[in-house]
């Protein structure tokens, strides 16, 4: 039984490898290509930020410490001392080497909504850059795309040129009877060979390059391509109206994230309000007449309210402001720039589709036409009514219409993708 399980397990994986569809590729492309890792890396890098803006409400606690000395210190005047010593006080008054040790709490009462705007700033730049990211990967798929439509070309090429071979060897065997009857003669014989050899030769190119291609692509979806793994999609209904292109929704986001930074500078104009507690051990104290009579290091306290207001904000006000007024603009002429380049490649899709599905409609009479005329030159061959050199031409000529209708189906079926890529449908 557990074999049995094994061998289902392996014939169902062998068919999940042998069958690869386009949607499928372009899955398996974003989930392997690196940048898919940034998606992680920005939502935590936003967090951090977050945090760190909400961290500006938490109690800040400063430490520091000094030692200075003063040129002078306050004194009392000389008839003063003169009573005091009268009476066998000694103050000598307050030291000019001086000592603190401080330990600062501040706590913000408001600070102007610069913590909000710094989180909402926070916020913006990751969409912003997530938005990006949104646009490398809608990229991929277009790069993706490519690959497996010119794999679908060069598989059909492949096919085309092995038929021509075909068809060339049963006209090379049968030459040679010819020959052997003394119908033909060698030179007949060595045209289709020369042919078939080109043809040989033709299909080792073309294969060469189809599987550099699916190096390629494998690469890109993380896995290796098989011999016939390429599904060719169905033909798409193209709707004619634009959904909203990453690349649109990444100009939004920048748009948004000016916004947010001129909240950030609206909130530097505020005036900062804090309470704050504020101790030190040292010298002189709070209490001067005592530190004039002793030089021990004492305790002091004290609290209060605090405001602040960086004037000099203002100064700059009007440049930060006019900076992002620019930079939305160049935001607006790029959003203009990419809708205009979208409407062209839409418009050039467009044609190019009406062009293929004239040619389909062609194709097909064509190839019948072009095998008819092809049967009839090797039933005149056979009877000496054409040379061999006439009947090569006509195979030609059948074996690239063939391969002309297979590449303009496929062409077509190319060109329907980058028109829905455009619309992003």
């Amino acid at each position: 039984m557990k074999r049995f399980i094994f061998f289902m397990f392996l014939a169902a994986s062998v068919v999940r490898v042998q069958a690869q569809s386009l949607e499928e590729c372009r899955r398996l492309a974003q989930e392997h290509y690196p940048e898919i890792r940034q998606y992680d890396l920005i939502s935590q890098t936003e967090q951090y930020d977050i945090s760190n803006a909400a961290k500006a409400w938490i109690p800040q606690v400063t430490l520091s410490g000094q030692a200075t000395y003063q040129s002078a210190t306050p004194t009392y005047p000389e008839a003063f001392d003169a009573i005091l010593a009268a009476n066998g006080v000694d103050m000598g008054g307050i030291r000019k080497d001086q000592y603190k040790v401080v330990i600062d709490v501040s706590q913000h009462i408001w600070d102007g909504g610069q913590s909000k705007a710094n989180r909402a700033l926070a916020e913006a730049e990751a969409e912003e850059q997530r938005h990006r990211v949104n646009v490398d990967l809608y990229d991929l798929q277009a790069r993706v795309d490519n690959l497996y439509f010119g794999i679908l070309l060069l598989d059909e090429r492949v096919a085309q040129t092995e038929a021509l071979i075909g068809l060339l060897e049963n006209n090379w065997a049968r030459m040679q009877t010819y020959r052997k009857n003394g119908v033909a003669l060698q030179a007949d014989v060595d045209a289709i060979e020369a042919e078939l050899l080109s043809a040989r030769q033709t299909l080792g190119q073309v294969v060469a390059s189809r599987d550099s291609y699916r190096r390629m692509l494998g690469i890109f979806i993380g896995r290796p391509l098989e011999e016939g793994t390429l599904v060719r999609p169905a033909m798409p209904e193209v709707a004619g109206r634009v959904s909203l292109r990453p690349e649109l929704a990444l100009f939004d986001a920048q748009i948004d994230k000016i916004n947010v930074q001129r909240q950030v500078i609206k909130s530097s104009l505020m005036p900062r309000f804090s309470a704050f507690a504020q101790g030190y051990y040292g010298y002189p104290g709070l209490d001067m007449f005592k530190s004039m009579v002793s030089a021990d290091w004492t305790l002091n306290a004290l609290i209060g309210v605090r405001m602040s207001w960086n004037i000099g904000a203002f100064y700059t006000k009007r440049n930060n402001l006019e900076k992002l007024n620019t930079a939305q603009r160049r935001i607006d002429v790029q959003r203009d720039i990419f809708s205009f380049n979208t409407r062209m490649q839409t418009t050039q899709q467009e044609g190019e589709i009406l062009r293929l599905r004239k040619a389909v409609e062609d194709d097909d009479r064509i190839v019948e036409l072009r095998r008819s005329v092809r049967l009839a030159a090797e039933s005149q061959l056979e009877h000496g009514v054409i040379e061999t050199t006439e009947l090569l031409r006509k195979i030609t000529d059948e074996t690239s219409a063939t391969l002309n209708r297979s590449t303009h189906e496929i062409e077509l079926l190319q060109a329907l993708y980058k028109l829905k890529h455009e619309l992003n449908q």
